[in-house]
């Protein structure tokens, strides 16, 4: 295709584009790319692909929404184009309708089940990815009715006793519904259930409605028909619906005539309806006696045909296997279970950062799950999603996700050393092309040492994580770099001694040019704090620099680089406590507070448990975070309303709490709060896996008198020097292996 670049293509553009009244695309090009560092890729393929389908959706919103508000929408919409609702948001200039408000909604599914049906914080549920929805609601013959969507209140739990259950109880007066959504298997098919349990005071019908929408907007059905025995829909001739009582009445609209709700007082029964423009809405009528309960369940398989992995009784033996809390503070007890339950949900073979918006692969957030998968015990899991990565890398040895981010490399070695050390395994001769090419691609990737820049010896700029900024020389990448060398020595250290002190000496060299780097950076900034880049000044973006901290630890605890950036980004990007991300998420973000969380308590920082608890508070009511929230609702804002990356960050930071490795030791219980210590109840955790071997520990406390430590380790190889810590009471270290010991409270004035 070389006889392209003979065309003249830009002034073809530039000519068709003027002739119609447009600005030149071209200039406009060349104007936005000159806001980020030159770069040899603008931005991912696949984001940008991901943004595409994302608005062509929100412009579908906003030819449909705003010209029926007379339908019922879901939850999001209800509020979000309400004038008098904080969650409003004006519609004048914008090209697309989104979900920029309410961003919230929990996975349901079962172990091994790659499909993952969401339940919106009204209980609407949405079977299959990107698709339709059922809703439940209650409609009188007096003419009064209860939509969920529309309720000002509700309440919404996740129940975890056998499986995973979302519970949705809407009342207003003298009429209630709850809404139960689950996942179980049948005959080796996993079926997503709906059971609507509904009262009322006076004689009514439990609707279970059918809607052309989701939580993102939009969800196009054409066609719907009933079954002869009117206990089954079929839509758009592919998927099927049942119910376990027969519709005693039923109705079907299209767009044109407008929501089937405004018609089912007025309307003949239908069987079947279509639709041309694809907003088939249906609604099957049940009866409910005064003072009654009605109970309806709607059945959805979500697969055709059976799947030998899914086991009937899986969720039992799954929750056997993981690293356990006891702890006597019963939200931090269900979050931590909650976040266990999302990454057994999300890792069926590859690990997915979210159920709906990102059921997708990227190795940034792959590399944080699959640490807590690790952390936490779920090592098949862990290792089977580790297993998919070498299919990913390139002939060149570059590990690709999403072009053009030079993060990826480095998490790679990074999280698959970790697999080795925490499993005591050494790596086999399968993986050792994958890691001495995956490293060998970092040292070709970085920048000449003699460039007479600041980003000499840095990788190149590009798009890295999306949330710091354009294209820039960004530290995350390049500490991400250094940590993939040193993975890389570490796993060839008695297989190929040679090659291992090469790769060695690589990050060493690397690790001098970030810190030439950083000396300019502080010279120029008048302060130790490391910017996003050596181009930036302090923003945000600086939260990725803490990477050399937290997880990396490629500098120690105290390095006043990595505290200075701390008390910049908590002086200046904290709002109600947690950290605010101003570029692209523009909310509050979970994951990237308990980062900072973590380098606090490394460095012994007290104000780790106030940002831990400020995470705790802004968890959905099933435990779930969205990727940021909504400043002022507490709605999300941004990405994924289920999101994996800030699950696995709370089981990694309440995993560190009790357990953590610093250089060649072992700290315990150094982020314990001290009002668990209030009570008698023993707190416990474990077995939890760590390099020096996996190690139990409970915690009892005495009221007024000195707590017991008891821990027990299965170790690798060696004890390792274990450091009791427990904030406010006397420092002790030892090298037992197990033991027991009273702690003695520290003196104020010590």
């Amino acid at each position: 295709m070389s006889w392209m670049k003979w065309l003249p293509w830009r002034f073809i553009v530039r000519y068709v584009a003027r002739k119609q009244g447009f600005l030149d695309p071209i200039a406009l090009l060349a104007r936005l790319h000159s806001f980020a560092q030159p770069s040899e890729v603008g931005e991912p393929i696949e984001l940008l692909r991901a943004g595409v389908v994302f608005h062509a959706r929100g412009l579908i919103n906003s030819r449909v929404i705003q010209h029926n508000l007379d339908w019922v929408w879901p939850y999001w919409i209800e509020r979000q184009f309400d004038p008098t609702d904080m969650s409003f948001i004006p519609r004048a200039f914008s090209f697309t309708h989104i979900n920029l408000s309410h961003r919230n909604w929990t996975a349901i599914g079962y172990p091994e089940c790659p499909e993952l049906p969401i339940v919106d914080p009204r209980g609407l549920l949405t079977p299959l990815l990107d698709g339709w929805s059922l809703d439940g609601w209650i409609m009188t013959e007096d003419g009064r009715t209860l939509l969920p969507s529309r309720s000002a209140e509700c309440r919404q739990r996740q129940e975890m006793a056998s499986g995973v259950c979302i519970t949705t109880d809407t009342q207003t007066e003298g009429l209630a519904l709850t809404s139960r959504a689950w996942v179980e298997i049948e005959s080796g098919i996993p079926v997503c259930k709906l059971r609507l349990q509904a009262r009322a005071d006076t004689r009514a019908s439990v609707v279970l409605a059918l809607r052309p929408y989701n939580p993102e907007g939009i969800s196009f059905i054409n066609q719907v028909s009933l079954s002869p025995g009117r206990d089954a829909w079929t839509i758009d001739d592919k998927q099927q619906v049942t119910f376990s009582t027969a519709a005693e009445r039923h109705h079907v609209a299209d767009y044109r005539s407008g929501d089937v709700f405004i018609h089912l007082g007025d309307r003949e029964d239908q069987t079947e309806g279509r639709c041309e423009v694809g907003m088939v809405t249906a609604a099957a009528l049940f009866s409910c006696n005064a003072g009654e309960t009605t109970d309806i369940t709607a059945s959805i398989p979500l697969a055709s045909k059976p799947d030998e992995r899914l086991v009937a009784e899986a969720w039992p033996n799954v929750h056997q296997d993981h690293c356990q809390l006891s702890c006597p503070e019963a939200h931090y007890q269900f979050l931590y279970d909650a976040a266990i339950t999302s990454l057994i949900l999300h890792s069926p073979g590859d690990v997915y950062p979210g159920p709906y918006t990102y059921k997708r692969f990227w190795f940034r957030d792959a590399a944080f799950i699959i640490h807590a998968l690790l952390c936490t015990g779920l090592t098949h899991r862990a290792e089977r999603a580790l297993a998919r990565f070498p299919a990913r890398q390139t002939g060149l040895g570059y590990f690709r996700s999403q072009e053009g981010e030079w993060d990826s490399n480095g998490q790679v070695l990074w999280i698959l050393e970790r697999f080795f050390a925490l499993t005591n395994r050494k790596p086999t001769l399968d993986w050792h092309d994958p890691v001495a090419q995956g490293a060998r691609w970092i040292l070709r990737k970085r920048l000449n040492d003699d460039l007479a820049a600041p980003h000499a010896g840095l990788l190149p700029a590009g798009f890295s994580a999306e949330h710091l900024g354009p294209n820039d020389y960004y530290y995350w990448d390049d500490f991400w770099g250094i940590a993939g060398l040193h993975a890389a020595a570490a796993m060839f250290t008695e297989t190929d001694p040679d090659r291992s002190r090469d790769f060695a000496a690589g990050a060493d060299n690397f690790a001098a040019a970030v810190d030439r780097s950083l000396i300019a950076c502080a010279q120029r900034l008048n302060r130790a704090a490391m910017p996003a880049s050596p181009y930036r000044r302090l923003d945000a973006g600086a939260i990725g620099s803490l990477a050399g901290g937290y997880p990396l630890q490629l500098c120690a605890p105290d390095d006043p680089r990595l505290l200075d950036t701390v008390e910049f980004l908590h002086q200046h990007c904290f709002v109600k406590g947690t950290f605010y991300q101003d570029m692209t998420h523009s909310g509050l973000n979970a994951y990237l507070t308990l980062h900072v969380a973590q380098v606090m308590l490394r460095a012994g920082d007290p104000r780790y448990l106030e940002l831990m608890d400020a995470v705790a508070d802004l968890a959905s009511p099933t435990g779930q975070w969205p990727e940021a929230c909504h400043p002022l609702t507490g709605g999300g804002c941004m990405g994924d309303g289920h999101h994996v990356w800030a699950a696995a960050e709370w089981a990694l930071m309440i995993r560190n709490c009790f357990v953590r490795e610093e250089a060649e030791r072992l700290i315990l219980i150094s982020g314990i709060p001290g009002r668990w210590l209030e009570q008698s109840t023993p707190i416990r955790f474990g077995p939890a896996p760590t390099r020096f071997g996996t190690v139990s520990i409970t915690l009892t406390p005495d009221p007024g008198g000195a707590p017991r430590l008891d821990w027990r380790g299965d170790w690798h190889d060696e004890v390792p020097p274990i450091e009791i810590r427990l904030p406010g009471y006397v420092p002790l270290d030892t090298t037992r292996g197990s033991g027991s010991e009273l702690l003695v409270k520290r003196k104020p004035d010590a």
